[in-house]
């Protein structure tokens, strides 16, 4: 068996001279092999990504019971935000010099000190970076390296203030140490497998298409080979060996290309941004089974295809003999596998729009994978019956549909990794795309105001007194703002209540008219009536009482700021000098340019009182669109990607078809049939299977979107271009196809392709 193998490792670089197709045999090979081995080695670090990030999540968990001999460590927790840009920062204090150090910190910060992590620190650089330092504390000291650090995007940073200054928030958190977690390892690993595999199938699948068909390029001049061995007196089970030796050649270069690959690949994985995570390259590392297992089954499927194609070849000493008569394909598996994709699907009418549980998102996904395999095993079948059913058109028509009568199955199944792609593609950007209308859509309705800045303070009086001061004094403000904010209950009902001067209600809604007294009422929620009584919270039991008065003003929640629906706005004068309890005091501003601009301004002016205030502005935060649209250009970009793959298995395809068939053709030509003929014939033998692949696919991706968006509750927003352009791009990829194989035909052609060799 061992002489076998090396033998047709010999073989396969042509004997010690390796011939131009030999050449393009194994460099097909490799490369398709080398991409199926970069694609598994990632899918199979999926669990240790998720293991590695589920240890430092564990490892950063803070640990609050005391610890004789440890210093607390006085941790405030509180945010910068700028837009859709949210930076979690802690604010801490060390009461002696046996505090516990923050993991990804050499010590803890000193206060006015600031490390920050990675991302935040390049985000820092940029040149729109200066909004972003302006609502920082401090100038960066310092990096968070990955021991602190869960993702990889994490835009967070610790911040060095005094013992007294932490104590004073009523939220502040005693840690004697860190690493109290449990990470949950299998249910997450096995949850994210699960949402990946539709996607892998999509992008696998192809690509494995396209290694079995570069492991079967040259078919004839192997054949040829087989039975000079023959003559030899090699007999027909070494003959398989040698075969497979043949094909194991460009199996282990492939596999070695493909680990290369990962490995130059890895680090970049980090700059990846998905679903609103970012990962460490260096953790995608596949437990060893896994990877031995890719190692074992991608080069066994490189030797399995080529022994596959001998399996209706007869090797003999003076030829080859392909049996002639097509068998009859067995449907049952394929009808089962398609069965169970929708019987999975169909779990999503099982329950209401919107109420799906985990395990019918499971089952959706499972189904999803199901059917994308599905299409690609029945589509030999559709391509036999609509051949079959075809008579009569052009010449070349009739050659193109004769061909694919005899041999419909290996055309049929170079396309479906063609179709997958488009099905897959179709399925995943039509979601994405409702995903992004159903968000414009809310965006469209949310009512929203003029955008202003403001400046949220903690119920502290001195310190809302000096930030009203500092917002003040900043240049070019042309309205400022104070409003407090409240509660109000009436038995059961709770409403919240601003409290304000007619100039600061007039920051949050467009009111008809003001006076000292007015009381305004936003949206058609109900109003509480008669008396009522303020409080600062829900467990509250104190407080003023107070009779709402009987002309409040309804104003309409389109007019209003967001989030203010069922308030009630109402200004000073109307509550009598009452001592109402605030929740929260907010300096509204307005002024020239735009809303970022305003809030960068005040930011830098309250910046020194970190925790005790929060800038941000009115604007609305896209961070969920941004997310599904960059999810949507990877997804379109691999998917081409792949597409131009499943591409260059058609043209492998139709290249070894017309070196198989050079004698025929030349027979034809000789005979008088046209060069135009023939190429026509070569497009539409092409072109059909592709068609109804096409055809199917669409239906297929648009069908599985139907259970999906019904499953989440989201309209449905097919996106026509999108459709027509995937569509298009197959039918473009056998035009490029054909044009490609034009000299090639044009060489086969010649009468001297008729002469004994």
């Amino acid at each position: 068996m061992i002489a076998n193998l090396l033998l047709g490792l010999r073989l396969a670089v042509g004997g010690g001279r390796m011939s131009g197709q030999a050449l393009l045999r194994l460099t097909m090979t490799a490369v398709g092999i080398g991409l199926v081995v970069a694609v598994l080695l990632p899918a199979a670090s999926v669990s240790s990504v998720v293991d590695a990030r589920e240890d430092r999540a564990a490892a950063t968990a803070e640990i609050t019971q005391p610890n004789p001999g440890v210093d607390p460590l006085y941790v405030v927790k509180w945010s910068a935000i700028r837009g859709n840009q949210f930076v979690d920062i802690h604010s801490v204090a060390a009461e002696g010099p046996h505090a516990p150090v923050p993991p990804g910190l050499s010590a803890v910060p000193k206060p006015g000190e600031l490390i920050v992590s990675p991302e935040l620190a390049r985000l820092l650089a940029e040149p729109d970076g200066a909004g972003l330092r302006a609502r920082l504390p401090a100038a960066p000291s310092g990096t968070i390296t990955k021991p602190g650090l869960v993702d990889a995007g994490e835009i967070t940073a610790w911040y060095g203030t005094t013992v007294a200054d932490a104590k004073s928030n009523p939220d502040v958190e005693t840690v004697y140490g860190f690493g109290g977690g449990e990470p949950p390892r299998i249910a997450v690993a096995t949850t994210t497998l699960i949402a990946v595999l539709p996607v892998v199938i999509a992008l696998l699948l192809p690509l494995l298409i396209f290694v079995t068909t570069a492991s079967r390029m040259g078919a004839a001049q192997r054949d040829q080979r087989l039975a000079a061995l023959r003559l030899l007196g090699v007999d027909a089970r070494q003959i398989r060996w040698v075969a497979a030796g043949e094909s194991l050649l460009g199996a282990t270069i492939g596999l070695v290309l493909g680990v290369a690959l990962f490995l130059a690949v890895r680090p970049t994985l980090s700059s990846l941004d998905l679903f609103g995570y970012r990962v460490f390259g260096e953790d995608f590392v596949p437990p060893w089974p896994l990877a031995v297992l890719v190692v074992v089954l991608v080069p066994a499927l490189a030797v399995g295809a080529a022994l596959f194609g001998l399996r209706r070849t007869i090797v003999e000493p003076l030829g080859v003999v392909r049996q002639g008569k097509p068998v009859r394909r067995r449907m049952w598996w394929r009808w089962v596998i398609t069965g169970v994709g929708v019987l999975l699907v169909g779990t999503a009418y099982a329950t209401e729009p919107g109420q799906s549980s985990d395990s019918v998102l499971i089952a959706l996904t499972g189904g999803s994978a199901f059917l994308l395999v599905g299409v690609t095993v029945l589509l030999p079948w559709i391509v036999e019956g609509i051949a079959s059913r075809l008579h009569g058109g052009p010449p070349a028509w009739q050659l193109a549909v004769r061909r694919l009568q005899l041999d419909s199955g290996t055309p049929s199944r170079v396309v479906s990794g063609l179709v997958v792609v488009v099905a897959g593609s179709i399925l995943l950007q039509v979601v994405l795309n409702s995903l992004l209308a159903a968000d414009a859509a809310e965006a469209k309705t949310d009512p929203s105001w003029a955008g202003a800045a403001h400046v949220s303070v903690l119920a502290d009086k001195a310190t809302a007194a000096e930030a009203q001061q500092r917002v003040s004094g900043v240049a070019g403000l042309t309205q400022v703002g104070t409003i407090r904010r409240s509660s109000a209950v009436a038995g059961d009902q709770w409403t919240s209540v601003e409290i304000g001067s007619c100039a600061a209600l007039a920051l949050r809604a467009q009111l008809p008219s003001c006076v000292d007294g007015s009381v305004f009422s936003v949206g058609d929620a109900p109003m509480p009536t008669g008396s009522v009584r303020f409080t600062e919270s829900s467990s509250d039991t104190g407080g003023p009482q107070w009779t709402v008065p009987s002309g409040v003003v309804r104003v309409p929640a389109s007019s209003a700021a967001r989030n203010l629906d069922g308030t009630l706005l109402v200004t000073d004068s109307a509550i009598a000098g009452l001592p109402v309890p605030v929740e929260l005091t907010t300096v509204f501003v307005k002024g020239p340019g735009t809303t970022a601009e305003l809030g960068d301004r005040v930011a830098t002016a309250v910046a020194s009182l970190t925790w005790h205030v929060e800038v941000d502005t009115d604007e609305r935060a896209s961070a969920p669109t941004g997310v599904l649209g960059t999810i949507r250009a990877v997804l379109l970009t691999a998917s081409l990607f792949v597409l131009a793959v499943a591409a260059l298995s058609l043209l492998m395809l139709a290249v070894e078809q017309i070196t198989e068939r050079r004698r025929a053709l030349a027979a034809l030509a000789a005979s008088g049939v046209p060069l135009g003929v023939l190429a026509r014939s070569s497009f539409a033998q092409t072109a059909l299977p592709v068609v109804i692949g096409v055809v199917l696919a669409v239906l297929t991706g648009t069908g599985l979107t139907l259970p999906i968006l019904r499953a989440a509750d989201i309209p449905l927003k097919l996106d026509g271009g999108l459709i027509a352009s995937m569509a298009g791009a197959a039918v473009a990829a056998v035009l490029v196809v054909t044009a490609c194989t034009i000299p090639l035909l044009r060489q086969i052609t010649k009468v001297e392709s008729l002469r004994a060799e």
